[in-house]
């Protein structure tokens, strides 16, 4: 009998009633990406190469991990994974075998679920007595413990901790003879939010979950090939031309002649449930996710976040990158000037490593300086997209009035995030939420704010209906609320397969 979470409105524990100093420094926390994966069937010899060029413009969904997988489609596979960023990981020389196929998959990894190592990264590549199948998740599958362990008992072998690796086992025992039809009788076994692509020998299977928690988009590209990415800024780059999204509960069979087959494995659920968080932190600015364009919502968030808490300030500054947008908006809506008080350093990827204590410390300086001229003696209303552990905002707040801010005016694009994500973003506790355990007053205090603010739901989901001709078709705001599109299952946690395996490389 499987246990499942049982979400309460307000979870126990807060710094008022555990004693919780609001001043003590945690860990750096930002919420983490999801993947993103990538796949093209027909495209000759360049399908490796298209497929390179893709996952760097997804770059920003997965910097641990990245691998491509192609097929010559009458039984040869061929794969290289790395870790990494996909520059380190698929280097142009391993490029070479891999130009055999002209199917091909690809992937760039965050690990929700499993330990970021090589035996995890993506696509996984299977035989067995069907053929070869590669696979490539976005996501995370809300029951994969409890659907692992009953394979186990039946004798399954099972070589990684990801939660991708079930779907494979469930392709492998189905008693379909047709692998479509296995692939879809597997899907219908599986919960939770996802989008795969699956590469076998001589197709191209691609998939989305029921209620649309990942995105997943299909695109052509000149030649007639089509293509499926997490992503239409990937589309964009390798001269693709967007064609729709992929339905909740859909699966597409993209054929190498060309030849595209609908289908579906699951009836879409009543209410879609696409994770806002694409439009707020994950999602390139350049993308359209579910039919808005991220940029532009962003911009509406800052809007509105002017509109229901203005502040008297001198300058309006945006946390690079994701918060740009809404800083831009809050500054035409409040009319106070739009300024780049912070700069970036882009040579420390987002998976950088302080080597010492004193420099873990200052490790928000290392990835952002505040820019004296511009903050200096003046009322800065700080823009960022969300506030998870709120140590990263402490610290550029402190930042700022390091560099002589006379005020700084915390304002974020979301409201607090309070409860624990299931469906593919590394937060899957309460414990790592500091809104969860405090009020606004006691995160402004922890901050050092001169004051904060959120955004409301209501207010945030205005945005939706506000830009462009497609209404909010419906979207998962579970980490605000507490209202999960479907049920999760209390184990669910990012090393929640581990078991004897922590550790592997």
């Amino acid at each position: 009998m499987r246990t499942f979470a049982t979400i309460s409105d307000t979870p126990k524990g807060s710094c008022s009633d555990t004693g919780c100093d609001p001043g003590i420094v945690l860990p750096e926390r930002k919420l983490n990406e999801e993947c993103g994966v990538f796949g093209i069937a027909g495209h000759g010899a360049m399908a490796a190469d298209v497929t390179r060029l893709a996952l760097v413009t997804m770059q920003h969904r997965g910097p641990e991990s990245a691998g491509i997988v192609t097929t010559d489609g009458i039984g040869g596979m061929y794969h290289h994974r790395g870790m990494g960023l996909v520059e380190k990981a698929v280097k142009p020389q391993h490029l070479a075998p891999l130009r055999a196929g002209s199917n091909a998959v690809g992937h760039v990894r965050y690990s929700t679920t499993g330990s970021s190592s090589l035996a995890n990264a993506q696509p996984l590549v299977f035989s067995f007595a069907r053929g070869n199948l590669a696979l490539a998740h976005n996501g995370n599958l809300t029951n994969a413990a409890t659907i692992r362990a009953e394979l186990e008992a039946t004798g399954a072998i099972f070589q990684t901790t990801s939660d991708t690796e079930v779907v494979a086992h469930l392709v492998a025992r189905s008693p379909e003879p047709d692998m479509t039809d296995a692939i879809r009788g597997a899907l219908t076994d599986v919960e939770g939010g996802f989008a795969l692509v699956l590469l076998a020998d001589d197709r191209l299977v691609a998939c989305r979950d029921r209620h649309g928690l990942r995105p997943l988009v299909l695109g052509r590209m000149p030649d007639g090939a089509w293509c499926v990415a997490s992503e239409s800024c990937a589309l964009d780059v390798i001269g693709a031309t967007f064609e729709r999204d992929v339905e909740p509960g859909e699966l597409l069979v993209l054929e190498p002649d060309g030849s595209l087959v609908l289908s579906r494995f699951a009836e879409a659920a009543e209410q879609r449930a696409l994770c806002t968080f694409e439009h707020i932190y994950f999602a390139r600015p350049d993308s359209d996710v579910d039919g808005h364009n991220v940029h532009t919502v962003r911009k509406r968030f800052g809007r509105l976040l002017a509109e229901v808490a203005p502040v008297d300030a001198d300058v309006v500054v945006g946390v690079p990158d994701s918060s740009v947008s809404a800083a831009t908006g809050y500054s035409e809506a409040s009319g106070i000037p739009n300024e780049m008080g912070l700069v970036k350093n882009r040579y420390i990827g987002r998976t950088f490593l302080e080597p010492s204590p004193e420099l873990r410390t200052n490790g928000v300086r290392m990835k952002l300086n505040a820019v004296r001229g511009v903050v200096g003696g003046q009322r800065v209303v700080l823009i960022d997209d969300s506030l998870v552990r709120g140590t990263t905002s402490m610290r550029i707040v402190r930042m700022l009035r390091e560099a002589g801010a006379a005020e700084v005016h915390v304002r974020i694009a979301c409201p607090p995030v309070k409860h624990p994500c299931f469906f593919g973003i590394d937060m899957s506790t309460y414990d790592e939420l500091a809104a969860a355990h405090s009020t606004v007053e006691e995160l402004r205090e922890h901050i050092g704010a001169d004051s904060l603010a959120f955004l409301d739901e209501p207010v945030m989901m205005r945005a939706f209906d506000e830009v462009g001709d497609v209404p909010a078709r419906g979207h998962c705001n579970a980490c605000f609320t507490g209202k999960y599109p479907v049920e999760v299952e209390l184990t669910a946690s990012k090393l929640g397969l581990e078991r004897g395996l922590v550790g592997v490389s």
